[in-house]
Formats: C-alpha cells, structure tokens, sequence
C-alpha cells in the first residue's frame, strides 16, 4: 500500500514538532523529515515525535538545499551517511538526496558511483531527485547541478520526481516517470506553473497535471511513498495551512487511483 506523507518543509517556517503534530491531526500516513532546524537535526528527537504522534517516518530529506549547505557540516559526503544513519534508526527505507550543484566538482565527479556504493553499504535507497534549470526569466536556463538535473539521464537505481521542479524545467512529469520506470521510487507531490519560481504550490492549483500523473503511475504500478511537499509560508494563519494541507492530503487519495 502506497503511504501518503506530509514534508516537514510543507509547514516551514513552524518547526518539525509541529509538522509532526499536524500529520497526526489530519490523518497522514506518514512523515518525511527535511533536515533543517535543531529538532530534525537530532536522531533522538525525531524517534520521539515519531512515537508520541504514533506516525512513521518515509523518509530523510539530506541537507543539500543552499541555505543548509552548513548543516551537519559542509562535508557533502558526510551528509548523506548522516542522513543514512538517522533513516536506519527511525526505520526510513529512503534519504532523499539533489544532485551536486555545479561548483561542488570533486562530489559531482563521483556523485552517480557514490549513490551507488552508499546503497549496497546502508541497505537504504537514495532516490535522486529531478531539478531544473535556473533561469531569471522564461528565456533558456543555465545548468546549476551536475552531473545534469534530470535524474533519468544517469543510472541511478533510486530516484525523485518532484512536480514543481518539473514545472520549472517545463519538462512532461508523466514522460519523466515513464523513463525511470521501476526506478522511480519517491514522489514529492506538488504543483508550479511553469514560472521560474520553485513553487510548490498546492496539488491541483497549478499546471503541471498532477491528478493526471497520480493517475498515470498508480496505473503503472508505482509502490513508493508520496509525500506532499508544498510551501505553506503565505498562510495568514494555522487554519489557513491546516486546510491548504487537508486539501493536499484529500488529492493525493482522490487521484491516486488506476481506476
């Protein structure tokens, strides 16, 4: 049975208690930790919140965004065996990882061999995730990750597909899932509209055809975890996020049907 999860970045910037506090209250499946304040920093601390709300956590989100290049030091490798280690102790089966970006040149030379070996080595899967072009306007993007954002053009056995960095990169979700195939193993469950902004946006609120792929891949047989990972910051208020996180969690069962 394919779980439906709740990002903690989808509460940010209310904290990883809270994220939790909110998966449990409103009936998610399950909690995947991004790895950003002091509480998801701590192996201990997340094993507590999971217990007391008696909900699992999916998966790890590494610290691999700009602003926590600094987390958990600025060692990228050291990172993802920190991210592993904290999944084999609350009993995550994935870390979700971005590639490199393009200045981190040693890590990126090693980056698809290096997934590969943490795997066999932790027994966990680390889905890469697909990215975009960085662009200042609809005008062509520059490459920022290396070895390339597309996670389909590499062999790496675990993967991503998030659908606001689809949107940004104006890239088909649905095409992408069909080129992974079986190795498509994490869904970040989301939306854009193609603009150059990371969106994040509400399942069904912007353009990428999310019902469509929810759709697509429960008929092709997709059994890895859905986490919804959407950007609540504007919310004027708790009811606010609250109903813009039922309203994601209510698509999510809605479309994820091969009816």
């Amino acid at each position: 049975m394919t779980r439906v999860g709740l990002s903690t970045s989808s509460v940010y910037p209310e904290s990883t208690a809270h994220a939790f506090a909110y998966a449990a209250a409103l009936g998610y499946d399950a909690v995947e930790v991004m790895v950003i304040d002091a509480l998801s920093q701590s192996i201990s601390a997340v094993q507590q919140l999971s217990e007391h709300h008696g909900v699992p956590v999916s998966a790890i989100h590494a610290p691999c965004l700009l602003f926590t290049q600094r987390v958990w030091g600025t060692e990228p490798w050291g990172k993802l065996e920190r991210s592993a280690e904290m999944a084999q102790a609350v009993g995550a089966e994935v870390v979700v990882v971005h590639p490199p970006f393009r200045w981190q040149k040693d890590y990126a030379r090693d980056f698809v061999n290096g997934i590969a070996a943490l795997e066999e080595s932790t027994g966990i899967a680390f889905a890469v995730e697909n990215m975009y072009p960085w662009r200042a306007s609809s005008r062509r993007g520059m490459e920022m990750y290396l070895p390339g954002w597309d996670p389909s053009a590499e062999p790496y056995a675990n993967t991503t597909i998030d659908l606001s960095h689809a949107a940004i990169a104006q890239d088909d979700p649905i095409a992408m899932a069909d080129r992974l195939g079986p190795r498509l193993r994490h869904v970040h469950l989301t939306d854009g509209t193609g603009s150059a902004k990371d969106e994040h946006l509400v399942p069904g609120r912007g353009t990428t055809g999310a019902a469509e792929f929810l759709r697509h891949v429960a008929r092709t047989g997709f059994r890895g975890e859905i986490v919804l990972e959407i950007n609540t910051r504007k919310a004027s208020s708790r009811e606010e996020r609250e109903k813009d996180l039922v309203d994601s969690l209510d698509f999510a069962r809605e479309h994820f049907t091969a009816d």
